[in-house]
């Protein structure tokens, strides 16, 4: 295996930063949490168009950050490793809230169809 640059590392790990460097993205991953949640669900919790929360919902899948299931006419989307939310909780410190008040408002559970 060749070894990796550091450019190169930087690279990778900005990727997924860059994906969710945005309040609208962060909202999404905060409401599917460690659930998961259809489009119909997110336009619900956050208050937005649909086509605008699929345009943000394409990014975090290409970024590799989102996972997705059909169920019937429904695609239900997760995220693909939950670590993800232990970033924007980090992030959240750094702002000065607390990590209680993030996890007040994260999804914790299944959203039923």
């Amino acid at each position: 295996m060749k070894k990796q640059t550091l450019p190169q590392i930087s690279r990778q790990i900005a990727s997924p930063l860059s994906a969710i460097a945005s309040p609208q993205r962060i909202g999404i991953l905060l409401a599917i949490g460690t659930g998961e949640a259809c489009v119909c669900h997110l336009e619900a919790a956050l208050g937005w168009r649909q086509a605008y929360i699929s345009q943000h919902l394409m990014a975090l899948r290409k970024a590799d950050i989102l996972q997705d299931r059909r169920e019937g006419r429904y695609i239900f989307y997760s995220l693909k490793d939950a670590s993800i939310l232990d970033l924007v909780t980090a992030s959240a410190r750094l702002s000065g809230l607390s990590a209680e008040s993030v996890s007040a408002l994260t999804n914790t559970r299944t959203i039923p169809s």
